[in-house]
């Protein structure tokens, strides 16, 4: 029997393979990054199975993560959103959702160049033997957390930008007993770019 991180309810099939396939797993794809983001700031206050369950209905609601089609989004469309039953209908998610898709389009390099350079553009290999050893934010985080909020980005404190690392691959954060822990960091893996459709989000706590 593998062996995986104890935060994996082994009963919930959604959650093992978004552990087995996804999470920690390197990310360089802006559009995913996008929508991770916004994944990972509507998750604040809620449970993941709760976004897993509605990941469908953002990428349906959002034109797929399209940062230059989100970024258009005018107040009347904003208002649509908050009426489907797909997405969180909170208003401060999805307004950041739009404002976001506006930084990123703003930005004067990739996004992913951005983000990536808070680890020095390789994932950061930790060796945390329990999840309890695992910091729910770092000084990494909370550089990230400040930068994109000087550049006008919302829902990203220093906790969340940690759980996107987390998820996106920027560090490896599986536990040193889980089976994943050495196959995230195979140069396979590191090679592998996740499908844009198939983007999680925070780490459940």
């Amino acid at each position: 029997m593998k062996v995986r991180c104890a935060w994996v309810p082994q009963g919930v099939p959604e959650y093992v393979a978004y552990h087995d396939d996804e999470w920690g797993v390197p990310l360089r794809d802006d559009r995913a990054l996008f929508e991770l983001i916004t994944l990972e700031g509507a998750q604040a206050g809620l449970s993941w199975l709760t976004i897993l369950r509605k990941r469908d209905g953002y990428r349906r609601a959002f034109d797929d993560f399209d940062v230059e089609k989100v970024a258009r989004y005018t107040p009347k469309r904003i208002e649509k959103l908050l009426a489907d039953p797909g997405i969180v209908r909170n208003r401060l998610k999805v307004e950041s959702t739009v404002e976001n898709a506006r930084r990123i389009a703003e930005l004067d390099v990739p996004l992913s160049e951005l983000v990536w350079s808070f680890v020095g553009g390789e994932p950061k290999v930790n060796r945390f033997a329990t999840v309890k050893d695992i910091p729910p934010e770092t000084p990494e985080s909370k550089a990230m957390s400040k930068e994109l909020k000087k550049r006008g980005f919302r829902f990203v404190g220093p906790t969340v930008c940690y759980a996107f690392m987390q998820s996106a691959g920027l560090v490896n954060d599986h536990t040193t007993d889980c089976f994943r822990y050495a196959e995230v960091q195979s140069p396979a893996t590191k090679k592998t770019q996740r499908p844009s459709g198939r983007m999680p989000a925070r780490q459940p706590r």
